[in-house]
């Protein structure tokens, strides 16, 4: 967020004064229920209202749903790119308006849930002031573009109350890509303990998962290029360093860029690596070493090839990540998951090959809301929320500082650190472009 004068009201703080010295009636049809509402609150309507900033590729996914859900209400869609702000007021329909400033779009103290499909560099800032305007979130994944900001968000969701959504949902339903399952299977399995302990989890393509990383490598000639007229490109830089316009920057090949996204891992890694951490059971803490192999020295600037990195658990399970678009792939034919009493391979072929005859008499995984309209409605967390959600995001920039420094890292869960490096904790808490700022 930007700084502001000190004795400016915020929209919503202002309409909480005038409910609490207007009259009942007065005070109930001007204030927003995000701002009366407790814990506890049901609004006299059940639409709920949206609006949504960052309207490209992924925005317009967003759109659909919106759109496709009787009890949601479009109010305001957000971009720096004039057509890609016309086109979604098109997909919109009546009572949407557009804005290029996000800021103008929580100063209206009408939303009440504000989704952010921006590229990643803009995720913290945007979700840290919409929990402030009293809004409830739903990102876009990689949570964040850092590691540092990860907590940042958690904080200010729980001080304010709001419910926050990543938009990934494999630990919740449908099958987990190429692999011919879903979560939930592999999960009661390791629950009850029939794979043993410790665990080797194999993040590949031989298992389905395709890392994107060719198609996610930056380009390390850019010559600068005239800015169009229709894109605010210093607005959409915000707080990223400021570096010469070329539209491989922006919109879909910015994830090629280290100050925008990272790559491959950082596109995919919340949908591949989530399930991983849930499975597990590693929802509350991380892997304390973290090696990867990858060409050397690695770019400043733009993401680049890489093979595999390893993660490993304090209790000594590890997550295997291979890229097989670099390097010599170790990891074809391997199982997705093994530990020293059984294996689960692509298919959901197992070794025993009895093993899933035991699914039908193993309990079910706790119950998670999978539909953020309940979550929203009754202020239980959604099912990958800003806490289990942080941990998981973490998993990827962990393996991209494990790329950048090309050393083997230490890491401290509880303190979110790397231990005695100073290089990968530059990378993990990275400053941003004034006056933008958590």
């Amino acid at each position: 967020m930007t700084d502001k004068p000190e004795n400016r009201m915020p929209r919503r703080k202002f309409l909480g004064h005038v409910a609490r010295t207007a009259g009942a009636a007065a005070a109930f049809s001007i204030v927003p229920r995000s701002v009366l509402g407790g814990a506890g609150y049901t609004p006299p309507s059940e639409t709920l209202t949206h609006a949504i900033i960052g309207v490209g590729s992924m925005g317009t996914g967003h759109i659909r749903y919106v759109r496709n859900d009787d009890k949601a209400r479009l109010l305001a869609v957000c971009d720096v790119d004039d057509y890609h702000l016309a086109s979604a007021l098109r997909r919109a329909g009546e009572g949407c308006r557009g804005y290029k400033d996000f800021r103008q779009v929580l100063d209206r103290g009408d939303i009440d849930i504000v989704h952010i499909a921006t590229p990643p560099h803009w995720h913290a800032v945007m979700a840290v002031a919409a929990a402030d305007a009293g809004c409830d979130i739903w990102s876009e994944k990689p949570m964040t573009r850092t590691i540092a900001e990860g907590e940042r968000i958690i904080q200010t969701v729980q001080r304010n109350g709001r419910m926050f959504r990543l938009n990934t949902w494999f630990r919740l339903y449908d099958q987990l890509y190429g692999l011919g399952c879903t979560a939930k299977p592999i999960k009661q399995l390791v629950a009850a303990g029939l794979l043993g302990w410790p665990l080797t989890v194999r993040v590949t393509p031989s298992n389905g998962f395709t890392w994107k990383v060719r198609t996610c490598t930056g380009r390390t000639d850019l010559v600068p290029e005239p800015v169009p007229s229709h894109f605010d490109y210093d607005l959409w830089l915000g707080p990223a360093p400021v570096k010469p316009y070329n539209r491989l920057r922006t919109h879909w090949s910015f994830r090629g860029y280290w100050d925008y996204e990272g790559g491959g891992i950082a596109d995919m890694g919340m949908h591949y690596l989530d399930p991983v951490q849930y499975i597990l059971d590693k929802d509350d803490t991380s892997p304390v070493e973290i090696e990867a192999e990858a060409p050397w020295p690695p770019h400043p600037d733009a993401v680049g090839m890489w093979a595999r990195v390893e993660m490993k658990y304090v209790d000594g399970c590890r997550i295997i990540l291979e890229s097989e678009e670099w390097g010599e792939p170790r990891e074809r034919g391997k199982p997705y998951i093994e530990g020293p009493k059984g294996k689960i391979y692509k298919g959901f072929r197992t070794e025993p090959a009895d093993l899933k005859d035991a699914l039908p008499t193993l309990p079910e995984p706790e119950p998670m809301i999978s539909d953020f309209n309940v979550s929203v409605k009754t202020r239980q967390k959604f099912g990958l929320n800003e806490v289990n959600g942080n941990r998981s995001n973490m998993l990827a920039h962990l393996a991209n500082v494990a790329i950048r420094t090309g050393r083997k890292l230490r890491f401290d869960p509880v303190t979110q650190r790397f231990i005695g490096d100073d290089e990968a904790n530059r990378l993990a808490d990275q400053p941003m472009r004034a006056p933008w700022h958590l």
